[in-house]
């Protein structure tokens, strides 16, 4: 019964989001209008449906909760016709709170100081140069904790946060991040850390998740 739920949950949602493109396309809205198309995060496994009958983690492993890629990398598909070319890819890394900077690069607006948030609208447009992030950084509290550090090609996960042992992943042949490299590649191992600790920052409303141990070693 969960299998037939998410099944019919994914054909509402592709025949709704048909009905809204047929909508713009009626009104004439079509060609100054942008669609980005995302999830929030991975494929869940949570309500006793079978992931295995719909693989919707496909190459990488993990699910919701995980920060390994199947639990965070999620598709992003862009729609603006006479702008984005149509069945294009980018392997451009980048994450949702790069949607700020880039609505301000597209209306001209002001983007405030402070924010780690790069525009991807010369990826959009094929105009001007892509900026690229040093390093995308992933924490999470629950099921003992764990953080994630991505730059480049590599990938570092710490379980549990701060005091854990890291695993190094190399995507560009592992998508499954099933190898660890950590002994064969210390100085990654070391930027990666550096990261992490530099990327974390302490908030006493999460002292008790992290068992007291909320100090970066």
């Amino acid at each position: 019964m969960q299998d037939k739920g998410h099944a019919a949950m994914l054909t509402r949602l592709d025949r709704d989001v048909g009905r809204l493109f047929a909508t713009l396309k009626q009104l004439g809205f079509e060609k100054n209008t942008l669609i980005i198309f995302s999830s929030d995060n991975g494929p869940h496994r949570e309500s006793k449906h079978h992931p295995e009958r719909f693989n919707p983690s496909g190459p990488f492993t993990g699910f919701k909760r995980s920060l390994h890629d199947g639990g965070i990398r999620v598709p992003t598909i862009a729609w603006w016709p006479g702008v984005v070319r149509a069945g294009g890819k980018t392997e451009h890394l980048g994450y949702f709170g790069d949607f700020f900077a880039t609505a301000c690069d597209l209306t001209g607006a002001r983007q405030p100081n402070g924010l780690d948030s790069v525009s991807f609208a010369p990826t959009l447009t094929r105009k001007g140069r892509q900026r690229e992030h040093e390093y995308l950084y992933w924490e999470f509290y629950e099921q003992g904790s764990r953080q994630a550090v991505r730059f480049g090609n590599w990938k570092a996960i710490r379980e549990p946060m701060l005091t854990g042992k890291t695993q190094l992943f190399d995507l560009s042949k592992d998508l499954r991040e099933e190898k660890d490299l950590v002994k064969e590649k210390p100085r990654v191992l070391e930027k990666a850390v550096r990261y992490m600790n530099e990327a974390h920052v302490n908030d006493p409303r999460w002292e008790i998740k992290l068992a007291g141990k909320n100090e970066i070693p």
